[in-house]
Order: C-alpha cells, then structure tokens, then sequence
C-alpha cells in the first residue's frame, strides 16, 4: 500500500527546515530508523553532501539516521534496499534528469507501490504526479522526459501563489500558468499552498495542513478544497 507525505515545501516562513512537519514525521516514521534521501534536486547548487548534512540534523530529532543516495555504489541497489525515502526540493528539472540518469525512476516507483513510505517535498512532491509539466522551475537541464513517478493521478504545482490584484506585476499568474498547460493536456492539476501537504494511504490522497489548494481540470472551472478534504477528481 503506497504511504506518502507529499508537501508544497520544506521549509515555512520562520521555521527551520522540516520544523513544521516533525509532528506529522513522528508518526509517519514511527518504525523507521534510516531514511534513503535523494538530493539531486540541487537547491540553490548546494552539493549533495551538503544537502544531505541539512536533511540529517533536521531528522536526528526523531532518531532516524540519513544517508545520501550519492553515498552508495549504485542508486537503484540503494532504494531497493531502502526502508523509506525523502526526494528534498530544488530545480525539478535537475532532479528528474539525474533519476533518469541513474535508471533510477521506475525503481523508485516500484518500491513505493510496494509500501516503502516516501516524504516529497517541493520537486520531490512535484515528481509524484504524473508528469514534471506544471512545475514552476527553469528548464536548467534537458531530462529525457516530462514523465515522472506516476504515484498520485494528477500533478502538482508545489509552492501555488494566489493571484494578488493589489500587484503591479503584470507577468502571467500561477492560474494563467495552469491554464496554458490545459490547453494541451488534460492532466488535472493541484495547486499546493506553503504549509499544506498530502497524505497518501493506497487510492486515498487527504489535504492536509492550514490551507486549502487549488484543483485545476481541463474545461472546467479551478475549485477550492479545504483541509482534510479527500481529494476526488
């Protein structure tokens, strides 16, 4: 039975990294004891040592030891092996590019279908869905494909941002953003606001958090779901 958590972000304004999601860790990770995390996402280019060195001292509070995938000989032995697995955020494209690399995507599906719990957060949440298409990086990179894991039946647009009318910014609005994408694909989409995430158990995905998201279907109106809402399409 897949379990997920699959959060817009790591990190909330004023907190530290992870903080506002220990309490719902605590019980996620409640028999884990090692976490497999994948940096290739690169934040900012911060090197995967580096990156997982932050993942560590944000998870040493719940007695869980962290080990890059970066460590290992080969990636797709190490999520094999793996009792849990954190894909950190960063630039979508880099992330997805290197899984395709290391012929580490399918596994990775694999073994979170057959149980292995997965926390996502920001381009790790965006490759949950079906595709990295609504991400809201920078084509840095050239991956192989826009197909990512599959694991939820839409996509996620991490980090949503409401259009604000006050603004003097006159570039496209997330919203906009969105609808462009639906004018060729009907892939429905979930804009996930700062401090909200998913929970996933199996077939059935729950809104979590303070905030409500945003769901986009083509040729149909963008609606609002509210905390704790199962997510239906």
């Amino acid at each position: 039975m897949k379990k997920l958590i699959v959060a817009s972000t790591s990190t909330i304004h004023g907190s530290e990294y992870l903080e506002y999601l220990i309490p719902t860790l605590k019980t996620f990770f409640k028999t884990i004891d090692e976490i497999l995390f994948i940096p290739y996402a690169r934040p900012s280019g911060i090197s995967y040592d580096a990156y997982t060195a932050v993942v560590s001292n944000s998870l040493k509070t719940l007695g869980i030891k962290v080990r890059g995938i970066h460590e290992f000989e080969s990636a797709t032995k190490a999520i094999k092996k793996a009792q849990a697995i954190f894909v950190g955020g960063g630039n979508t494209f880099v992330l997805v590019n290197e899984l395709y690399k290391q012929n580490a995507l399918d596994v990775l599906t694999q073994k979170i279908e057959r149980g292995a719990s997965y926390l996502g957060t920001s381009a790790g949440s965006n490759i949950c869905g079906l595709t990295m298409q609504t991400t809201n990086d920078m084509p840095i990179v050239y991956p192989p494909s826009y197909r990512t894991l599959g694991l939820l039946p839409f996509n996620i647009n991490a980090h949503y941002l409401d259009t604000d009318p006050n603004s003097k910014h006159k570039g496209e609005t997330r919203e906009t953003r969105i609808k462009e994408f639906h004018n060729f694909n009907a892939i429905p989409v979930l804009g996930l606001r700062e401090g909200s995430w998913l929970e996933v158990n199996g077939d059935v995905i729950t809104l979590e958090g303070d905030f409500k998201a945003r769901l986009f279907r083509q040729d149909k109106s963008a609606i609002e779901l509210e905390p704790e809402s199962v997510i239906i399409l």
